[in-house]
């Protein structure tokens, strides 16, 4: 009889793509923390005389309309843009976690309250709902945070009720129950390490999308002020500039494309790691 080999999961270290990715995202936080120290005069000194100066030796990335650098916005605006996605993220995982292990565990009335008003969330399209949070807020960077995060925590409901439910007929968490162990403590000790896979993993998948959403908001002008820099309104700044000065938008798309992609590679790496047998 041919017996076929069970695919064993492989951490993080042996996967490349993860590596690469979690480097680039260690670069990208590092960057953005050091932005003082790299980019000392900041991000929103002028210079007229020497605007739309190509990337070169004197201005690794160039400047912008104004004369700013475009390396020194970008640093500064890291700052700004992952700490966006930090703060969403934070939101999104704080409120669909809990919301979808007591849905997914608890069941019954629980689940059936919890799941229609995340069914109704989920009706609306996830960036018309963030516009909408950011119009009850006001404009602001931190707005943008929590709208982002708010219209993200339906999505990690689901995810999380699905895999409560799913560990929650395992033998172990029946044997829990029958030694007399309560909810909080089945749920610590049992359910959550045994999502933890899934869980992990679409929080960075989460990562890339709220990044994307809250620079689309910043892209539309629902941020901070036109001079602060951000690689959402970097991009909104240099698209009336795209056939003079290419890199003035470029550069700050690039690095959100390569950000959202790393942190997509990032969720395959730790659904890797993390796989049962």
């Amino acid at each position: 009889m041919i017996r076929w080999a069970s695919h064993r999961p492989r951490p993080l270290q042996q996967q490349p793509a993860a590596l690469l990715a979690a480097g680039w995202l260690t670069v990208a936080g590092l960057g953005a923390l050091l932005a003082p120290v790299l980019a000392p005069a900041g991000p929103v000194i002028a210079d007229p005389a020497h605007q739309f100066t190509p990337p070169g030796l004197g201005r690794l990335l160039g400047t912008d309309y104004l004369g700013r650098d475009v390396l020194a916005r970008l640093l500064w605006g890291g700052r700004w843009t992952l700490g966006l996605g930090v703060v969403a993220l934070s939101v999104s995982v704080g409120l669909g976690l809990p919301a979808g292990l007591a849905a997914g565990y608890l069941g019954r009335r629980a689940d059936a309250v919890l799941m229609r008003l995340v069914d109704a969330l989920l009706a609306f399209p996830s960036l018309l709902l963030a516009m909408a949070v950011v119009a009850l807020l006001g404009r602001g960077l931190l707005s943008i945070a929590l709208a982002v995060g708010l219209a993200a925590a339906p999505a990690y409901v689901r995810v999380a009720r699905t895999t409560a439910r799913d560990v929650r007929s395992r033998a172990y968490v029946e044997a829990g129950q029958a030694l007399g162990s309560n909810t909080l403590r089945i749920l610590v000790h049992h359910v959550i390490p045994n999502s933890a896979a899934p869980l992990l993993a679409f929080a960075a998948t989460q990562l890339g999308w709220v990044l994307l959403n809250g620079a689309a908001l910043s892209f539309l002008g629902l941020g901070a002020s036109p001079t602060t820099p951000e690689w959402g309104a970097m991009l909104a700044e240099g698209r009336a500039y795209v056939r003079a000065a290419p890199w003035v938008s470029a550069f700050p798309g690039l690095a959100l494309t390569l950000t959202v992609l790393a942190a997509n590679l990032l969720s395959d790496g730790i659904q890797e790691s993390l796989r049962t047998h």
